[in-house]
């Protein structure tokens, strides 16, 4: 085992939007190295039966993120289990990126999508900073490739991850030295389950478009949050990290 393994045994780390996709993949990755994790998502989701079966370093906490008391409460329970904590993932978000065309985008589905994006990972820090202080821990916010560069009808999803990458840098500065922040900008990444992955394949195009080859995968992305939660990480902070297999710096013209 590394040295760099030995010291995240017994850390513990918060994720949002683990019942499932990319947030379930980081805890998994977590746990494995050692972690003890806290996979929060909605009290409907399947967040409890995944906890469960991930065994004794795992729990489930329902938390909706723009609910500033749920949030509280989650994290108290965190602690509560745990006693203490070392890393935050916000990973929880409206999933489809599409609001339909703007004269038809309602104040509220916008004030909806910014409150979900963008306040939940504010609320998270603001109530885990107390902790991570302690513990020197860092922040690993999710945002998207659609941070900087959009499809039609997309505004209000395209403006919340903007400002993600914004309170992200807002937070190193304001939190430093003690707590790091950082943010993630997926591009595609097949978070399909098994099953739906095997009857609806991606194509050869698919993958063939992006400069690497292929299409990303949950593990791509769960491989760099464990790396910036951790002390090898200890030199970087407000920094953007685009893993989208070079799909963002290739030049298209049809």
């Amino acid at each position: 085992m590394s040295a760099g393994a030995v010291e995240e045994q017994g850390r513990v780390a918060l994720v949002t939007g683990a019942a499932r996709g990319v947030g379930e993949g980081i805890a998994r990755w977590l746990l494995a190295r050692g972690w003890r994790v806290a996979l929060c998502d909605l009290a409907d989701s399947n967040g409890n039966a995944v906890a469960a079966g991930l065994g004794d370093n795992a729990m489930f906490v329902a938390m909706d993120v723009a609910d500033e008391s749920q949030v509280k409460g989650g994290i108290a329970a965190v602690i509560a289990r745990f006693g203490r904590l070392d890393g935050l993932v916000c990973n929880a978000g409206v999933a489809s990126p599409h609001n339909g065309p703007l004269e038809d985008l309602s104040l509220a589905r916008w004030n909806q999508v910014l409150a979900i994006n963008l306040g939940g990972p504010m609320l998270l820090a603001k109530h885990c900073a107390a902790h991570l202080r302690a513990s020197g821990g860092a922040i690993v916010n999710m945002a998207s490739t659609r941070a900087s560069q959009s499809e039609p009808e997309s505004e209000a999803y395209a403006a919340s991850k903007g400002g993600l990458l914004a309170l992200t840098h807002a937070l190193a500065i304001s939190l430093g030295p003690d707590i790091r922040a950082n943010v993630v900008s997926p591009g595609w990444i097949d978070s399909r389950d098994p099953a739906q992955r095997a009857s609806e394949p991606l194509s050869a195009d698919d993958h063939a478009q992006h400069p690497v080859g292929r299409v990303g995968q949950v593990d791509d992305v769960a491989a760099l949050v464990a790396w910036l939660l951790s002390a090898e990480a200890g030199f970087v902070t407000g920094q953007e990290f685009v893993t989208d297999g070079g799909m963002t710096r290739k030049m298209i013209y049809r």
